[in-house]
């Protein structure tokens, strides 16, 4: 792929992947948070029920939230997607432990959380094992799906060992 991938693109691969329950709040949506309308979240829930115990494995978020604005999302269009990976992925992809240090020369490196089509660790939540991608493009795009594709598989298989 050699495109920006759009919200509707990622939606439509994810929401193809058996047991997807992709929850995406409209505006005046009264069981959701005004804050949430407009973006979108990814559960591996096979019998089509929002999960009430566990996080999305992926999120779309079209604007700043309150404690997480370094990704600079209230410009029109800009929007970032969140993926959970783990912590060894994380460090693949971005050469940084979980905790946010770098492999090398940690104090001196400083990465822009802004900057579009660019595997990034999450603002807040890279400590989890979350990357986040603002507008994937070019760069970015086939790594977005084939993320969100694995971490489905893996909310999956922590479903099956719930079971």
């Amino acid at each position: 792929m050699s495109t920006d991938l759009s919200i509707d693109q990622i939606i439509a691969a994810v929401q193809h992947l058996e047991g997807s329950l992709v929850v995406a709040p409209v505006v005046g949506d009264a069981d959701f948070p005004e804050l949430a309308w407009g973006d979108a979240f990814f559960y591996y829930a096979p019998d089509g029920v929002l999960p009430r115990t566990v996080q999305p494995y992926g999120t779309i978020v079209t604007k700043n939230y309150p404690d997480d604005t370094a990704s600079d999302l209230d410009p029109a269009e800009r929007w970032r997607v969140n993926i959970h990976v783990g912590r060894g992925t994380f460090r693949e992809l971005t050469e940084h432990d979980a905790a946010g240090r770098g492999a090398e020369a940690q104090a001196s490196v400083t990465v822009d959380l802004a900057a579009a089509d660019v595997v990034l660790p999450h603002p807040v939540y890279g400590a989890a094992g979350w990357i986040a991608v603002v507008n994937p493009g070019p760069r970015t795009a086939d790594t977005v799906l084939r993320l969100l594709h694995d971490a489905h598989d893996a909310a999956r298989a922590r479903f099956d060992r719930r079971r």
